[in-house]
């Protein structure tokens, strides 16, 4: 009975029962590759290709109203005019000029850029324009193989943009690209920005006059080949996308732990609606060079990466009778994470052949000096002192947040019947039916212990121990931890003395449950099939109150240590009010909006970016939502 203080058991015997091994080895990692590559579409066969191109232009529509552009902000950045700023010019060139630039990423935030000029333009002449981007690389667009594309660009007559990326060169220290998960949790979303950064770049490019808006091309490295590939298949103003070793499909990402993509690769649901197979077929009404390294330690190799992306893309290009505008290049020297040499002279031949009709008539071999490749100082260009980033984005939406649930009454403060629906949505919960597995118990002198392998629906199997104190009790505490069990010995000892029941659980993410590579990657791929990991986590710890509570026909307690299951746990006691009793939650987040002013991001607690909680549900509205006839379910410790 509770409350009779027991010898207290060892904690040695406790530690012996939490350390036993109850899932297999790589048993998680694989359930997770399992449930999302199950959930990642195929892109449709077609016959016809009218119907292709109905279908190309329809999911181009959804993509950007559904995915990019998601949530009331970011559909007004979508419609607001981008100002352009012109700053220096660096002059004394070999038949160019290199013109420094500023342009709006959004209101407020503004971008650098280079604008690489072929000299004696005649004022009739219509050109080619290049966007160069690139990823993750600090030198930014200093980066000297970008430079060197530029250069050999505008020395054969193209215009060559040359823009910064989020998180890179001139914004390098001040923002990291997780925080785009911050704009997620304010139901914005964060990928917005990245392909503003692209579209913005070319929307300042088209204001020159020598610019020919039916010969553009986009290239870039790594997470500027992201960028190629999104941008320019949702972009038809992009004739030509030359991504260098920037994605694959999402089914290759749940198996090569080495493509699963930052926040900005991976955005929430995109997968409901497309692949990266998807956006590599949409090029098939313009045209595409797809390059992939045979080496590459980094992401996206060759030899795993490129096939299932041909293999798609090559009968779209076929049935639009384009098929001489798909073309793949796999480099050998240096075969590594590279847009060196040999591929930049691909995309010189892919420039020729595609605008000039040629692809010789551009030099595939660069002529450039030494002093052409200038410093990142030099190639500086100053910003606005108060210049906003994904942080203070996210910190101007969180101060307006929460808002009152559609359909309740702001005066009637929070409801429960009108908010808990609107909470299910969010968290994307599943009731998972538990089947239990019971293994080899032990006896000890003041307490048994009895592990248990249970599986939640077919998605998942959680590892739970079950420790019981002699005599036995009807009163249960599930307890988890940020941890893990085996960290929660003290705590199992404390309740077994004072007469409680423990079942010690592991839900995904967590302890043994954990993700043995990569593990917020895949968190983040989770979201992006449509599902969400605290919602799955949340699910799984209703589910196993729910067994509990058949068991012993009385309500559990929860019991979490750490941030991240504190916020499983309050939700699974918002939730979950006739088989919860309460819980105790031992450092807990009293506010989301800690998570941004803080500066954390998804590579730091991936499962508490859940797109939109914050957009109507705080820590303060979740405690009243738990709260039944008066009576408080949630504390603090």
């Amino acid at each position: 009975m509770t409350g009779l203080l027991r010898s207290a058991p060892k904690t040695a015997e406790i530690q012996q029962a939490l350390d036993t091994k109850i899932l297999a080895e790589g048993l998680p990692l694989e359930q997770v590759r399992l449930f999302t590559e199950s959930r990642v579409p195929e892109v449709p066969e077609f016959n016809d290709p009218d119907e292709w191109q109905v279908y190309s232009g329809r999911l181009r529509q959804q993509l950007l109203d559904n995915i990019v552009f998601r949530g009331n902000l970011a559909k007004y950045w979508r419609s607001t005019p981008s100002k352009i700023e012109w700053d220096a010019v660096i002059e004394d060139l070999p038949e160019y000029r290199i013109k420094k630039f500023r342009f709006e990423i959004l209101p407020g935030w503004f971008c650098p850029a280079l604008l690489y000029e072929p000299k004696n333009l005649n004022n009739d002449q219509k050109v080619p324009v290049v966007i160069n981007v690139n990823g993750h690389d600090p030198k930014g667009k200093a980066a000297p193989y970008k430079q060197i594309r530029c250069i050999h660009q505008a020395r054969n007559g193209m215009i060559a943009v040359n823009v910064e990326w989020i998180g890179m060169g001139q914004f390098h220290n001040r923002m990291s690209h997780y925080k785009l998960a911050q704009l997620d949790l304010c139901g914005v979303s964060g990928l917005a920005p990245f392909y503003l950064n692209v579209s913005r770049a070319l929307d300042a490019a088209l204001t020159h006059p020598n610019a020919d808006p039916e010969r553009v091309a986009v290239a870039g490295l790594s997470g500027g080949g992201w960028q190629t590939i999104f941008f320019s298949a949702l972009d038809t103003r992009v004739k030509l996308a030359n991504p260098v070793a920037g994605y694959s499909s999402f089914k290759t990402r749940a198996r090569h732990t080495s493509d699963l993509g930052d926040s900005e690769q991976t955005p929430n649901d995109l997968a409901t609606l497309a692949d990266y197979t998807h956006l590599t077929a949409l090029l098939a009404d313009r045209a595409l060079l797809l390059t992939k390294n045979a080496k590459d330690k980094c992401c996206f190799a060759a030899p795993h990466s490129l096939p299932p992306l041909k293999e798609v893309a090559e009968p779209k290009f076929k049935l639009l009778n384009r098929e001489k505008y798909f073309r793949t290049h796999i480099n050998y020297d240096p075969g590594t994470h590279n847009f060196e040499a040999d591929n930049r002279r691909q995309l010189y031949k892919m420039l020729g052949y595609v605008f000039y009709g040629d692809q010789n008539i551009i030099p595939h071999e660069e002529k450039h000096t030494e002093a052409e490749i200038h410093s990142a100082e030099k190639l500086n260009v100053p910003l606005p002192e108060n210049n906003i980033d994904l942080g203070t984005i996210a910190e101007y939406l969180a101060d307006s947040l929460p808002i009152p649930v559609p359909g309740s009454d702001p005066l009637a403060g929070v409801e429960r019947h009108a908010c808990i629906p609107t909470l299910h949505k969010i968290l994307h919960t599943t009731r998972y039916e538990v089947t239990a597995q019971q293994l080899k118990a032990q006896n000890f002198k003041n307490f048994s212990v009895t592990p248990w392998r249970l599986q939640l629906g077919k998605a998942w199997t959680v590892p739970a121990i079950e420790f019981s104190p002699k005599p036995k009790t009807d009163e249960t505490v599930i307890l988890l931890g940020d941890e893990g069990r085996s960290k929660l010995a003290t705590q199992i000892q404390g309740h077994l003395s004072e007469g409680r029941a423990v079942m010690a659980i592991d839900p995904f993410y967590f302890g043994e449950s954990k993700i043995s590579t990569h593990d917020f990657l895949y968190s983040i791929l989770v979201a992006a099939v449509g599902e969400r990991p605290l919602g799955i986590q949340t699910s799984q710890v209703a589910a196993i109150a729910r067994w509990t509570h058949e068991r012993t026909k009385k309500p559990v307690d929860l019991e979490a240590h750490g941030m991240r299951t504190s916020a499983i746990a309050l939700m699974s006691t918002t939730l979950e009010i006739k088989n919860i009793r309460k819980a105790e939650l031992h450092g807990s987040l009293r506010s989301f909006k800690s998570l941004i002013k803080e500066g954390y991001g998804a590579n730091k607690y991936p499962e508490l970016f859940c797109f939109g909680l914050l957009e109507y549900f705080d820590v303060p509205e979740l405690m009243k939502l738990a709260t039944v006839a008066g009576k408080q379910r949630i504390f603090f410790k």
